[in-house]
Parts: C-alpha cells; sequence; structure tokens
C-alpha cells in the first residue's frame, strides 16, 4: 500500500500529534504500536510492519500515530503520564470524529489504552493488547528487562542491534531495517528518559476490572519483555478478555497469520465471506489446545437404529461440531467417525466451542463426551495435503476425553489456567490414571448448562 499522509492533532494541553489515517471501512482500528519507538511515517518502509499491515489490516481502516515525545509528534513536551497520552489519543479520535474505535496498544503504551479504555467505555468498543503489561515497576522486574535496560545505559549500539534482532529475528533483511529504525527515530537519551521516568513509575492495575468492552490479549510465547506469566495474569484481571498465544514474537507474525486474523475477526465481527479451505497446520512449538469430541455408545445407536438411522443422527453432530469449530477459531485436524479431532490457538476459544457443542446436543439423542488439552503438539502434513498433529500433549486430550460422559467436558489443568479469570467455571474431578501415562491427571470438569 502507499504510504499514507501525516497529518497533525492538537490535544487539550497544546501538544502537537502525528498521524495517519489509511481510510477505509469497518471498525476504525486506533494502533499504539510501542513507544518510544515509532515513527508515523518511517514504519511503513519497515518490512516487518508492512507483513503485519498486509495480513491484518489491509481490509481494515487503521490509524497510527506518534505518542507525545516520540516520532514526528512534538519532542519538547512537559509532562509524559499515563494520563498525558490518554490526550493524545482523545486528540485524535477528536480530528477524525471518531465516537467509536477499537484500540490496539502495544508493549509500554498498553499502560495508556488500559487507562483510557477504562475512563472512555463509550468510546473504545474494544481493545487489544500485544505483550503487554499494567504495572511498570513490576515489569522491571522481569530479569530480562534488567538486563536490556543495562545496554541500554551502557552501549546504544548493542542495544540496538540486540533489540532488533530480537524481536525480528537474526540474520535477516527486517532485522537490518529495525536496527536503521531504532536508530533513526530515538536517541539513547529519549529512551532512557521514557523507561526510568515514566514506565517505572506507571500502574493501571486498578483500571483492568473496570474494562469491561470486549478485550483480545496477545502473548508471544518467544518475547521475555514481558514474559508470559505477565501477560497471562493481565488477561486474567480483565473481565471479558480472551488470550491467544503465538508463536515467535511481535516482529515475526508469519506463522501467526491464521490464528491473528481469526482473532481479529471474531473481536471486530468484520471477516469477510468464509471461503472453504484446507485447516491449516500448527507451526512446530506452537501452544494448541486439541479438543476430542466423541460420541458415546456410538456402536449401540448403529445396532439400535441401523447404519443409516444412526448415520442420520452422526451427521447432525458434525454439522453441530462444525458450526461451533468454525464460529469459535478452531480447525478440523481429522474426523474419526464418531467424533472430531480439533486444533484452537486460544484456550478460551476450545472451551467456547465445546460449550456450543453440549448446548446444541443437549435435547437430541446423541450425547458427547468431550476432553481438552493443550501443549505444544508435533505438527505434520499428510500425504492428502491434510494437517495432522502428535504428541503427548494430543494423546492426553483424547485420554481425557475417553473419561468424560455423554454430556460432560472435561480439560487439564493447563486448560484451567490458561483462561484463569476468564468466566469459565470448573469443577476438580481429582487425579486419574491413565492409560500410557505414569503419573496420574488431575482434570476438571466444565461446567457448561448455565
Amino acid at each position: 500500500m502507499a504510504e499514507p499522509s501525516v497529518k497533525y492533532a492538537t490535544t487539550s494541553d497544546g501538544v502537537g500529534i502525528a498521524f495517519a489515517d489509511t481510510g477505509g471501512d469497518g471498525v476504525p482500528v486506533v494502533y499504539m504500536r510501542g513507544s518510544p519507538f515509532t515513527h508515523v511515517q518511517l514504519e511503513w518502509r519497515e518490512t516487518s510492519f508492512n507483513f503485519w499491515f498486509d495480513h491484518m489490516f489491509a481490509r481494515r481502516r487503521l490509524i497510527t500515530f506518534d505518542c507525545r515525545g516520540c516520532g514526528l509528534s512534538d519532542r519538547d513536551v512537559g509532562e509524559v503520564s499515563v494520563e498525558a497520552f490518554g490526550r493524545d489519543i482523545a486528540a485524535v479520535a477528536d480530528k477524525l470524529g471518531l465516537d467509536s474505535l477499537a484500540l490496539f496498544a502495544g508493549q509500554a503504551d498498553g499502560m495508556a489504552a488500559i487507562s483510557f479504555a477504562a475512563d472512555n467505555p463509550e468510546r473504545v468498543s474494544r481493545l487489544i493488547l500485544r505483550d503487554t503489561y499494567a504495572d511498570g515497576a513490576r515489569f522491571f522486574e522481569i530479569p530480562q528487562v534488567k538486563a536490556f535496560l543495562s545496554m541500554m545505559e551502557n552501549d546504544w549500539d548493542m542495544f540496538t542491534t540486540t533489540l532488533a534482532h530480537y524481536v525480528v529475528g537474526w540474520g535477516t533483511l527486517a532485522a537490518t531495517e529495525y536496527v536503521e529504525f531504532l536508530r533513526a527515530v530515538c536517541t539513547q537519551e529519549q529512551a532512557l528518559a521514557f523507561f526510568q521516568d515514566y514506565v517505572m513509575s506507571a500502574d493501571t492495575s486498578d483500571d483492568l476490572p473496570r474494562i469491561t468492552q470486549p478485550t483480545l490479549v496477545l502473548s508471544h510465547k518467544n518475547v521475555a519483555i514481558p514474559d508470559f506469566d505477565t501477560v497471562r495474569n493481565l488477561a486474567a484481571r480483565l473481565p471479558n478478555a480472551e488470550l491467544v498465544v503465538l508463536e515467535g514474537t511481535w516482529g515475526q507474525p508469519g506463522d501467526n497469520s491464521p490464528v491473528m486474523e481469526a482473532a481479529l475477526d471474531r473481536l471486530l465481527g468484520d471477516a469477510p465471506t468464509a471461503i472453504e479451505t484446507e485447516p491449516a497446520v500448527p507451526a512446530i512449538g506452537s501452544l494448541v489446545t486439541i479438543l476430542f469430541t466423541d460420541i458415546e455408545g456410538s456402536t449401540a445407536l448403529t445396532q439400535e437404529l441401523g447404519d443409516a438411522g444412526a448415520r442420520e443422527l452422526f451427521r447432525e453432530h458434525e454439522r453441530i461440531t462444525r458450526e461451533a469449530l468454525a464460529a469459535h477459531g478452531g480447525s478440523e485436524v481429522k474426523t474419526m467417525g464418531d467424533g472430531f479431532m480439533i486444533s484452537f490457538g486460544s484456550a478460551a476459544g476450545a472451551l467456547d466451542c465445546a460449550i456450543a457443542i453440549q448446548r446444541a446436543l443437549a435435547e437430541g439423542e446423541v450425547k458427547v463426551r468431550i476432553g481438552l488439552n493443550a501443549g505444544e503438539p508435533i505438527a505434520e502434513e499428510e500425504p492428502d495435503g491434510r494437517g495432522d498433529l502428535f504428541g503427548t500433549s494430543v494423546i492426553l486430550a483424547a485420554r481425557i476425553a475417553a473419561q468424560a460422559k455423554g454430556g460432560e467436558i472435561l480439560a487439564s489443568n493447563v486448560v484451567r489456567e490458561l483462561v484463569a479469570g476468564r468466566g469459565f467455571l470448573f469443577s476438580d474431578q481429582g487425579e486419574r490414571v491413565l492409560r500410557g501415562f505414569e503419573d496420574p491427571v488431575r482434570v476438571y470438569e466444565v461446567s457448561w448448562q448455565g
């Protein structure tokens, strides 16, 4: 896409804020990329940013801007705070006449987005947080953050080189571009002042419970600034959040494109007309939630109803299952005649799918057992081109499903922890000895009747 023109908005305290607007239809997404390393003009010439735009926002209206003190916005400003950055967001939204918007923020900018969304629920309809945190002081307790800050203080060239390769990947053209970008948009003194004077003292933890808007929390598995526990704990304190765990880092979005697109489609409600395609094979090492369904007493049903009668019932199960997995971002890995194996990039999406299946089948003759587990399965492509998943995490999901009764949903503790704070109700069913596993496994029943 051609570079959008840079325009300016003025805040209530007189600060000039540079922004760019791609135009387009749908929910306007106001994007805070991650201060202080932003530049509303130069970022459009950077490979990793363009990849994000092409795959996630090409059919959406995206508005980017530089917060005060950053990029092309006024640099010599007095107050730099969560509240001040909120005035920057408001200025851009006012200039464009946006009464309702989705706010997307990464890294340190997440704190300002959290505060603004909590204070302006009528204006921020949806919130997207990428690898972010709510408490700056606690963020600086993370060992990797301490190491990066020390490097920033003592060797700026080493810091920018290391950060660029950490974010984008070693030995890539995009990393070389990003080194140049970092050095062009921010000086050592500006970066130190931003983190020491602003980030270290900012804390929006108390705002989290006030955010009732639908929220998407993205955590890249290979990012340690912040680490996964920090992001997961943030998601757990948000009343209406979905946590999606992605492979790699925010500068390497390639393997995550289908997962990201599905998550954004669910949140923004602007998915294009569906085109039936084969499910993508998850990247090796990516965190996947695996769901198995199994029709209880399928053999007895076939004997009672005959092949044709039983097949009619099974087709209804297949229809309901496929509608549910499509609605909640699942990928059909395979069907086994009387059951399905489905993968999800989001544990919450998997549980929502399981609940939808049980509710749809509640009044019918078919009763289904459902089991869920999350892990890092081995992904392989079969000779016919379809993807399949293998490994301990898959076997455990199947064993858990076998423990369920018809109409039950059982999940592992890993799944329960991934959705902590999301409103799902679990009851501890104790430890079970499962075939092929040396140690007993604790399982939880998921409530779905409410």
